[in-house]
């Protein structure tokens, strides 16, 4: 039988994919590896000194009256200041020495540091949560010195170990004054029906008027619940905990004054890793000046971008365009096997021959010749016309010796014709397949 024409032109497609599909394989093995992440897209350059809202705008007495009133009480809180510390630890670290701590405000400008440093009979000096002696620096690095200092605005480490410096005694052991509690239910819900309205929490006392604009921060929709400075002596409601699993699977961000801590998915490999980094390089401001909560929440949100983008966690990466080719490189040898086994199947078809057909052209011209004559007693279709005019070529090809395959096309495009003429007559007796094997039977 025949090689019907859309056979033959599937298994010749299938040969021209195969080669196409070699040679672009062939191609890409020259591509040079290289591997990269995507640039974090968090703001590079710096902010001008008081251009984030970090100067209070607050004065300090004179030197005179500071210097006046150090001398009159060993621990000294000017208006404005912040800072707390466990007074019975400091009083009695203090208490039969020469040591005297002035405590200040956050926030002040240039000029009016300069004004408490010079207050001469003040051995420790606190701005904000700045501990120093005018030449030493006290200083948590540790995630909880770092809570303490930024959610309770703490600084009796600090000031004990400065205290300890001056008398010439060793430093006391760390004390963590941050103490957790699980949230009622009635403070539960009074953060939670904001954050399922789409909204972040902004307690009483909380200054935060919209969360920044940070998408690459966290992916998803991330909740923000953000409280004031939070009480010294009394435990903490953990928000963060009990909010993580009201809404499970989602990106929580609980900030407690100036100290900004995540919970949810991957929390534990990431949360103290993104604290440890942000706080261990901004400190140092955060603790000295009056930064609003959205500015310290927005640089947080920085870190945590670049974190993602340094690749650091098996987490998925902000999302990059695939390159194509790389996808399509690992398939391209099962398409390569595929259009060869292919061609080799259908040309294994193409070169079988049935039992009881035609082998030679002049054979296969007269069986069809025949077939045409008994067909053309009952249709005049225009397949059989067409049918017709082909044999007749075929016949004119073999007596003026042209090439075999130019015969052989002749043959298989009117022995197509004459099946489409059985096949509309409703005869499968006269189809050729059938006929041609019943004829020399």
């Amino acid at each position: 039988m025949a090689e019907a024409p859309v056979l033959r032109a599937v298994r010749f497609a299938a040969l021209a994919i195969a080669v196409v599909v070699l040679v672009v394989f062939l191609l890409a093995q020259r591509r040079a590896v290289d591997v990269s992440y995507g640039e974090s897209p968090s703001p590079r350059e710096p902010v001008p000194e008081g251009a984030a809202g970090e100067l209070a705008g607050l004065t300090v007495p004179s030197v005179e009256e500071m210097t006046a009133l150090v001398e009159a009480a060993p621990v000294v809180r000017l208006p404005g200041a912040t800072a707390t510390w466990d007074e019975a630890l400091v009083d009695a670290a203090v208490a039969g020495t020469d040591v005297r701590v002035l405590v200040a405000p956050a926030g002040l400008d240039e000029d009016e540091r300069d004004r408490v440093r010079d207050v001469e009979n003040a051995t420790v000096l606190v701005m904000g949560t700045e501990v120093t002696d005018g030449v030493n620096q006290a200083y948590p690095d540790t995630i909880p010195g770092w809570r303490a200092q930024f959610a309770l605005a703490d600084v009796t480490n600090e000031v004990l170990d400065l205290v300890a410096l001056h008398v010439g005694d060793l430093a006391p052991a760390d004390v963590d004054p941050f103490r957790r509690r699980e949230p009622t239910p009635q403070e539960l819900e009074a953060v939670a029906v904001d954050l399922r309205d789409g909204l972040p929490h902004v307690a009483q006392g909380a200054a935060l008027d919209d969360v920044p604009d940070k998408p690459d921060a966290f992916p998803g929709d991330a909740l923000y619940a953000v409280f004031p400075v939070q009480e010294r002596d009394a435990p903490v409601p953990d928000y963060g905990s009990a909010l993580a699993s009201v809404f499970p699977d989602r990106p929580v961000v609980v900030m407690y004054g100036n100290w900004v801590e995540y919970h949810g998915p991957h929390a534990d490999d990431f949360a103290e890793v993104a604290a440890a980094s942000f706080y261990g390089q901004f400190s140092d401001r955060i603790d000295a000046y009056a930064y609003p909560q959205a500015v310290i929440l927005a640089a947080y949100l920085d870190r945590v971008t670049d974190l993602r983008y340094a690749g650091l966690f098996d987490r998925p990466l902000p999302y990059l365009a695939p390159d194509p080719l790389d996808i399509a490189l690992p398939a391209l040898p099962w398409a390569f096997t595929g259009c060869v086994a292919a061609f080799l199947a259908l040309s294994a078809r193409a070169a079988r021959v049935r039992p009881g057909e035609p082998r030679t052209s002049p054979a296969r011209l007269a069986a069809l010749s025949a077939l045409a004559v008994e067909v053309s007693a009952l249709s005049r279709d225009a397949s059989l016309t067409r049918g017709l005019a082909r044999l007749g070529s075929a016949r004119e090809a073999l007596e003026t010796g042209l090439p075999e395959a130019h015969v052989r096309r002749l043959l298989d495009a009117a022995e197509a014709e004459l099946d489409t003429t059985a096949r509309q007559l409703g005869r499968p007796d006269y189809r050729p397949s059938a006929y041609l094997r019943g004829s020399l039977a």
